[in-house]
């Protein structure tokens, strides 16, 4: 069960204006800590619990001793244990500050895109341009819209990412507890995450394997690009299988076995078959030669994920439909034979 707020007059998701002479001025608030946010820093659970606090005023409140556990003076790196007792001095929170501005048209789209849903988990076919959070200049992505959508749940949380042009499957965890499993299994590879790529010209069907080194680097511009380096740069692996072939491209099954920043996008373009519509790394003339049949953004696409429910303990397989500007864009170009 996730932590509780016991003794409060608002609610975690509640927003109030500056109280009026004939409002009541806000209260104490404590928390229960139950199984479910035992070892989470206390910092990580008050910005997500008090929706729409600073989190230089909450470090202020740490230092000042008016946010306690076990009526105690803690620091944020604190971590949570079941059965603690967190103290939290008034707090005023502007209905501004609390405000998240989504679209409303894109939350409620988002509701269709909802693949697989429980108690625990979310999984969703995430838009192509559409970040998965906020940040760099976004005011919301989709962890915010989600957030939006289900106001009534407690805590929301990517599993994983996906590039913000990149489409299909994304996990969401409802739970801390449920986090915390999906997290063991990425580090222990027992998540399968299969992408479909449009690719330039004809990938040879023994080309199965691409293990170039990757490293990150920083243009001067600022830019982040990620390249090809055998000496210095991490290993990585992707696997490969040929799906269809079209007049000059094909389209290919990617499996990533390593989890590196634009992995499949670079081991494409390394080894000469760059993925339709990719601005970093594609190649200008073969979009050039799509864009009249459609293409319009990145062709990659993560149409399953398998991985183990955290709840049942059985293997659970969700695949996404490709988006229909995709579908349209492969029946536009001539099949050849494999």
């Amino acid at each position: 069960m996730p932590s509780k707020e016991i003794n409060h007059n608002l609610t975690n998701s509640e927003v109030k204006p500056a109280p009026s002479n004939n409002e009541a001025k806000p209260k104490v608030r404590y928390f229960d800590i139950e199984e479910d946010d035992s070892g989470q820093r206390i910092d990580n659970f008050l910005l997500r619990t008090l929706k729409g606090v600073p989190k230089s005023h909450l470090y202020r409140l740490m230092r000042k001793g008016e946010i306690r556990v076990n009526k105690k003076r803690i620091k944020p790196v604190y971590k949570l244990c079941a059965g603690d007792v967190v103290r939290v001095a008034p707090i005023r929170i502007s209905e501004k500050t609390g405000e998240v501005s989504t679209s409303l048209n894109i939350v409620a789209s988002l509701e269709e895109q909802i693949l697989f849903e429980d108690d625990r988990l979310i999984v969703i076919n995430k838009p192509s341009g559409m970040a998965v959070h906020g940040g760099s200049g976004l005011s919301f992505g989709l962890i915010e819209a989600l957030r939006a959508l289900r106001p009534q749940a407690k805590m929301l949380e990517l599993v994983h990412r996906l590039d913000r042009d990149t489409s299909g499957c994304l996990v969401v965890a409802k739970r801390r507890s449920a986090l915390r499993n999906l997290h063991e299994q990425l580090r222990n590879k027992r998540v399968q995450k299969f992408y479909h790529a449009l690719v330039k010209g004809h990938w040879p069907t023994k080309l199965t394997r691409v293990t170039d080194s990757l490293k990150k680097n920083d243009l001067k511009s600022g830019e982040r690009v990620v390249v090809v380096d055998n000496v210095n740069g991490k290993e990585s692996e992707t696997r490969y299988k040929v799906l269809q072939r079209y007049q000059g491209a094909t389209l290919v099954r990617a499996f990533p076995v390593t989890g590196r920043t634009h992995q499949i996008r670079v081991h494409c373009q390394s080894a000469g078959h760059s993925i339709a519509g990719d601005a970093k790394y594609g190649h200008d003339d073969f979009d050039a030669t799509l864009k009249p049949k459609g293409l319009r953004r990145l062709f990659l696409h993560a149409a399953s994920i398998e991985f183990i429910h955290p709840k049942t303990e059985q293997k659970i397989k969700i695949e996404a439909p490709l988006e229909n500007s995709l579908e349209k864009l492969l029946s536009n170009l001539v099949k050849t034979d494999k």
